[in-house]
């Protein structure tokens, strides 16, 4: 009887984990490398998903929970992330071309190599987040909160970051070449081989 029970036990814990594999959200299979683009999926609950290697393009993710979920190498171009929750998600390589940020949260994440060109992420919390040579060309960083972040090499061309706080940040590398830096704050960064040529730094304050 005990190992009846037991092998039962065993069983319905195999069963229940198949179960959590693949499972679906708004007719979307959660997988590494799904296909879920211009999917409404605002809201949803992916804590912790494995969506490696996903194509999740013109999907809406608009307050969506991904804490720690993986999304490395995924496909965001144009993505809804508005006030999404990103803490320590890991985005290294990841697409998210023109995608949307506003007021997201992606503390301590992982974003290294990932492409944020022309993102808009206005206001959003990327406190000791990981940016290493990520793509931020044209992005809008207003009013960003980027205190402590690892920026080293990373491209910020032309982008938008008025009113944003880098204090404390590794920028290292870092480019801001005709980037808007008015009223940002960069106190206690470092700023070794960092480019500001041509940048707007009107009321920056620690900018060269």
């Amino acid at each position: 009887m005990m190992r009846t029970a037991l092998l039962l036990t065993c069983l319905l814990g195999v069963t229940s984990s198949a179960m959590s594999q693949g499972h679906e959200v708004a007719g979307c299979r959660i997988r590494t490398g799904t296909l879920c683009a211009d999917r409404n999926m605002n809201g949803v609950d992916l804590k912790g998903a494995n969506l490696a290697r996903a194509q999740l393009s013109r999907s809406t993710l608009v307050g969506a929970d991904l804490e720690q979920a993986d999304l490395t190498n995924a496909n965001l171009t144009r993505v809804d992330l508005t006030r999404a929750n990103l803490q320590r998600a890991v985005l290294n390589d990841a697409n998210l071309l023109g995608a949307r940020l506003t007021e997201a949260r992606l503390g301590q994440a992982q974003l290294s190599r990932a492409n944020l060109r022309n993102a808009v992420l206005r206001e959003t919390d990327l406190r000791e987040a990981v940016l290493q040579a990520a793509d931020l060309l044209s992005a809008n960083l207003s009013g960003a909160q980027m205190q402590k972040a690892d920026l080293q090499r990373a491209d910020f061309r032309t982008a938008n970051l008025s009113g944003a706080s880098l204090a404390g940040a590794r920028l290292n590398g870092a480019n801001f070449t005709k980037a808007n830096l008015s009223n940002a704050d960069l106190r206690g960064a470092d700023l070794e081989g960092a480019n500001f040529s041509g940048a707007l730094t009107t009321g920056c304050h620690g900018c060269p």
